[in-house]
């Protein structure tokens, strides 16, 4: 059970960093959609993101406080450089297009490639096609999402961030999997200690890295 609220981040405990990054060609929404789940706000005239920045919001999931850092990005290619820092320590990510720009769902793959070959192989994905309250010009169907979605193992859905349709759900779906995730992590920590097992962990709580933490390795990362 997850509660939504938190867009003032107060003081409270904060359990878990959750970074989340935004990726897709430039225009199709993504500054919007964060403004909306890290703001509630929506604005008309929205300026091109240049370089990168970050918003954070504070929810409760299953008792516990989670900070989600969500990074937003300029989509276009002369930014590309900050791609390695950008992805870094980054537990979810969100792939959008606009369903009124073929071209912007077309270059999916590219951008999952590329998520895929910087970002830790067990990020949580969600494919998001933009601007659902503009039907009358969709150029992308629902299906061929789906289809490709399904073929890659992402999670999927349709958002307004005009509307506020979605958006919550979206980042709903990519924190709880997340915690889910990490919950089992640490109940098989738990369980290995028990086992008399500790070496894996050395007891340590698993945190999932913000941009300041470090990121274990492979290697020593339990439980993949």
């Amino acid at each position: 059970m997850a509660s939504a609220t938190g867009y003032g981040d107060a003081n409270q405990k904060i359990d878990y960093v959750f970074k989340v990054v935004l990726i897709g060609d430039s225009a199709v929404g993504k500054s919007q959609i964060l403004a909306r789940f890290a703001r509630n706000d929506f604005s008309l005239d929205s300026k091109a993101t240049i370089g990168v920045e970050f918003q954070t919001r504070t929810l409760v999931i299953q008792h516990k406080s989670i900070k989600a850092q969500i990074w937003d990005t300029a989509g276009q290619e002369r930014y590309r450089a900050v791609t390695s820092a950008y992805y870094r320590g980054a537990v979810g990510a969100m792939l959008v297009y606009d369903i009124t720009k073929r071209p912007s769902f077309d270059h999916i793959p590219r951008w999952l490639e590329e998520l895929r070959n910087h970002a830790d192989k067990n990020i949580v994905i969600i494919l998001i096609g933009n601007k659902s309250d503009l039907e009358d010009q969709r150029a992308v169907p629902t299906e061929d999402a789906k289809e490709f979605a399904e073929k890659e193992g992402l999670f999927f859905l349709e958002t307004s961030a005009l509307e506020a349709i979605n958006v919550e759900t979206a980042f709903m779906t990519v924190l709880t999997e997340i915690f889910n995730i990490v919950n089992k992590k640490n109940l098989a920590a738990d369980e290995n200690q028990g086992n008399g097992n500790s070496a894996t962990l050395s007891g340590k709580k698993i945190i999932i890295p913000g941009p300041a933490q470090v990121i274990p390795s492979k290697s020593s990362m339990c439980c993949q």
